[in-house]
């Protein structure tokens, strides 16, 4: 795989401009550049392996089909790693129903301030949380991904998701309580010397 060290494709300007000439070089050389990276995103949003595959490959087609778009070749990254979390988005919408968010676990209440809440998320190994993350039902696993991991806003969360800020605000402090609750069953608790 030589060619993926081309000179031709040495910025990510003449990269993008390839692309957008649907050169098949540049395209397997754009994809490659995202794979391992945005496959990992994926893996937050989906129940299984297979299915964030599924969401990497629906993304990149919107990529190759939406690249013309692509006014600055220099934002290529910030605007693919979007496409990739909106196609997670839909996927999630399309396979899970709204009931999901509401579901038994929502009685599981545990209250501590956020800085303790920051304090616990920061002893943990990153592998670990997510690990924790996906285990999280749908609904939870989904806006705490985008509101933590992600940085989006309640009110960002709330348009990509067609629910209430509040709603978003409700279910991210319900899966933040479920996640504390997994917490304090691996171990892992509030000390007085935090």
């Amino acid at each position: 795989m030589k060619f993926f060290r081309s000179k031709k494709y040495a910025d990510l300007t003449s990269l993008v401009k390839s692309c957008q000439n649907q050169d098949p070089r540049a395209q397997t050389v754009f994809y490659e550049r995202y794979k391992s990276r945005l496959t990992g995103v994926c893996l937050r949003y989906a129940k299984t392996r297979a299915e964030a595959d599924d969401i990497f490959q629906e993304a990149f087609i919107k990529i190759f089909d939406n690249i013309q778009e692509l006014k600055d070749p220099e934002a290529a990254d910030s605007w693919v790693k979007v496409t990739v979390i909106r196609t997670a988005i839909n996927y999630y919408h399309r396979t899970t129903k709204q009931q999901q968010l509401h579901d038994s676990l929502d009685n599981v209440e545990i209250q501590l301030d956020s800085g303790d809440y920051e304090k616990l998320m920061d002893q943990l190994d990153v592998s670990d949380l997510l690990e924790m993350i996906n285990e999280l039902p749908d609904g939870y696993r989904t806006i705490i991904n985008l509101h933590l991991i992600d940085g989006y806003t309640h009110i960002e969360i709330a348009k990509m998701l067609s629910i209430s800020d509040g709603t978003s605000r409700s279910q991210f402090m319900r899966g933040r309580n479920l996640l504390l609750k997994k917490l304090e069953l691996k171990g892992i608790v509030h000390h007085e010397n935090f």
